[in-house]
């Protein structure tokens, strides 16, 4: 069982999206006047806070690459833990259509639930900038935020994950000597709430087409006659893979019974004909 490959790329993705929500931060600075004077993009990145701490400290010179500029935004996988209380059964599956071929069926197993942990660094200078980021990111976690992510796009699997604030701390190294750089750190700390699929293998079993339910007057079938029939058999009323049959010889309105088509070949007696978006 163990040793087929699959890969989903689900943490990737969930990683990734959890860092496209703070991509677009900026901080302003004023004047005593109330003026704006200048405007900072924050710049995000992923990697470990310690990494970027290392390169502040770091004393520049000609011959070497600059310190890196404050304030900056940093984020990285803390862990991954099991969550028991959104386990369903083990066995319980369903099917999906192939997104590449509607004709084939997946059958395609419960996911299993399990958090991801993440954390979110704010790195500024000034309290005041480190004021600003917080305070743009805070309201929208109350204390979840809830993010549309394509988790298998084989099958148009979308879920949406939450994004849970769990805790703020706070880190100043302000009683440093004066010939040390000042470094404020806000880490916010989240869990992501995702689900991990197994392989998604193409079903040999085809969608339910027709539907028959009989009635009998007694609970002995072999004995008792058939009292009634239901028979339902699904069509679609939309043409999803648009392959146009036909199309009309001239235009035709509502109250036309009877029209022409360019070629009547693939047409046959009792077929339904879809014009547009109407049947």
């Amino acid at each position: 069982m163990l040793g087929q490959y699959y890969y989903h790329e689900i943490v990737k993705k969930t990683i990734v999206a959890f860092g496209t929500l703070f991509n677009n931060i900026t901080i302003q600075h004023k004047d005593k006047n109330g003026d704006e004077y200048s405007s900072i993009k924050v710049p995000i990145a992923y990697g470990p806070t310690e990494k970027f701490l290392a390169r502040l400290e770091q004393k520049p010179d000609l011959r070497k690459r600059v310190s890196i500029v404050l304030p900056r935004l940093a984020f990285e996988m803390t862990n991954i833990q099991y969550d028991n209380s959104r386990k369903v059964s083990s066995l319980q599956t369903f099917k999906a259509l192939n997104t590449s071929d509607t004709k084939i069926t997946n059958k395609v197993f419960m996911p299993v639930p399990y958090n991801i942990g993440i954390q979110l660094s704010v790195m500024t200078q000034y309290n005041e900038d480190a004021l600003q980021i917080v305070e743009q990111i805070l309201p929208y976690f109350q204390p979840s935020f809830n993010l549309t992510i394509d988790l298998i796009s084989s099958i148009g699997e979308k879920r949406d994950i939450p994004m849970i604030l769990e805790n703020i701390d706070f880190k100043d190294n302000y009683e440093s000597g004066y010939d040390e750089k000042r470094i404020i750190i806000y880490n916010l700390n989240f869990t992501a709430k995702t689900y991990l699929f197994g392989p998604i293998p193409n079903s040999t079993d085809g969608l339910i087409k027709k539907v028959q339910v009989d009635y009998y007057s007694d609970t002995n079938r072999q004995n008792a006659s058939r009292q009634l029939r239901y028979v339902a058999e699904a069509r679609a009323i939309q043409d999803y893979n648009e392959d146009h049959t036909t199309s009309l010889f001239e235009n035709i309105d509502e109250k036309v019974v009877e029209f022409e088509v360019n070629s009547a070949t693939s047409l046959s007696i009792n077929d339904y004909i879809q014009i547009d978006n109407e049947e």
